[in-house]
């Protein structure tokens, strides 16, 4: 019963937390993570930059304009990938199951989040820097509908 407690406890913070999060994000230009990481300490909440993150990914908060934006205010980006297509650059391949795609300092993440929602079957995973993603496919006929569709979309 404690271990039950003790988990519905924390669900509850982490769900009080990330509402938090979208109330701030609605309010205030926030531009970096530590940003919002002192304004929830601000509010009493015990946050580290890297669950901050982890709350941001989770809720679907992009990056764009240099802030971020909560999902209900740029809901269009995750399902419009129009939205996000000036802020990308180019698509490479590396090998027959990495695809490279370059975008502008410091979009890559917003562009990669919506690419994982978008749940693209032959895509087994993405990782996202500041300026690029990479894009995992399992085969070289997978990868290649991937290319093709992000040249369609991102007209790259």
């Amino acid at each position: 019963m404690h271990n039950m407690r003790t988990f519905m406890q924390i669900d509850l913070h982490q769900s009080d937390r990330r509402s938090a999060i979208l109330r701030l994000l609605r309010s205030a230009a926030v531009r970096r993570q530590g940003e919002l990481v002192d304004l929830l300490k601000h509010e009493g909440y015990e946050v580290t930059q890297s669950s901050v993150s982890r709350d941001l990914r989770d809720l679907g908060v992009l990056k764009a304009g240099g802030r971020y934006l909560p999902p209900d205010a740029n809901q269009r980006a995750l399902d419009d990938f129009g939205t996000l297509r000036q802020f990308v650059r180019g698509v490479a391949t590396a090998g027959s199951s990495l695809t490279v795609l370059r975008t502008t300092v410091g979009a890559a993440q917003s562009v990669a989040i919506a690419i994982d929602k978008a749940d693209w079957p032959e895509i087994v995973g993405t990782i996202s820097g500041d300026d690029t993603i990479f894009i995992a496919t399992d085969t070289a006929a997978a990868q290649a509908i991937v290319v093709t569709r992000l040249r369609e979309l991102f007209r790259v």
